[in-house]
């Protein structure tokens, strides 16, 4: 049996805010990646403000460490993927975030993504250093993506790649449905629409006379379209005895 590909190190170059990593390492830890690597932090390591960004992800803020060049960062990395939306006049090949995800499972050697800076991105040194570019189809009027948005887009398609559980591996779960209130007894919302009706009468909304029933049938089809729970139309109540009291107030 071939030994799965260890997973991807987040490198992050020259990096400006402490707040950026901290979302950068709340969206890898949301898709199974806790190995954070920083080059040359602009603000040093480590940053208070990055904490609080996380939302959680301390293991991943724990375990970063610091180097003073990317070579050092991705010296123990057979491949080297660099981020980037631009090729900047460096012949390398080129993958979409998809496929390096396919090119990181089938190695067996450790790979890196690499993210440049939040303001200009990637020098061209920093990506004459990698082996790929990858690069994300984007809108070609607006090529703007933040930091975490862009470790995030990497960061799922590796996980989409993960073998299930089925398969011996430890694929990443979905959320766990929350069960939906069941649908009150029709009783009740007629109920609701009585309710409804008489204080429409009272405030004069049927107006004219003449288009009242037609009205009735518009506001009957409404209410009916939705599954009302029975928390739903208490609410509902309440909603029209807060509206009558407060006008009588007036």
């Amino acid at each position: 049996m071939t030994a799965a590909a260890p997973p991807p190190v987040i490198v992050l170059v020259r990096p400006q805010l402490g707040e950026n990593i901290g979302k950068a390492a709340r969206a890898m830890l949301n898709f199974g990646l806790t190995e954070m690597r920083l080059v040359a932090p602009r603000d040093g390591w480590p940053n208070p403000d990055a904490g609080p960004a996380s939302a959680g992800a301390d293991i991943v803020l724990a375990g970063a460490t610091v180097f003073e060049t990317l070579a050092e960062a991705v010296a123990d990395c057979t491949t080297i993927y660099a981020t980037t939306v631009r090729k900047r006049g460096v012949t390398k090949p080129v993958l979409t975030p998809e496929a390096a995800a396919r090119d990181v499972h089938a190695n067996t050697g450790r790979s890196a993504y690499v993210f440049g800076p939040e303001r200009s991105g990637l020098e061209t040194d920093d990506v004459a250093l990698a082996h790929t570019i990858v690069t994300v189809p984007i809108n070609p009027e607006f090529g703007s993506l933040n930091l975490a948005q862009a470790v995030i887009l990497l960061a799922y398609e590796w996980s989409k790649q993960l073998p299930t559980q089925a398969e011996g591996g430890a694929a990443l779960a979905s959320p766990p449905e929350v069960p939906l209130d069941p649908p009150a007894p029709h009783g009740e919302l007629e109920e609701l629409i009585g309710h409804l009706v008489r204080d429409l009468d009272q405030s004069g909304y049927f107006f004219p006379p003449e288009r009242r029933d037609a009205t009735l049938r518009t506001l009957r089809t409404t209410l009916t379209k939705t599954g009302w729970s029975h928390n739903d139309i208490r609410m509902m109540h309440g909603i029209i005895v807060a509206l009558g009291r407060g006008k009588k107030m007036q």
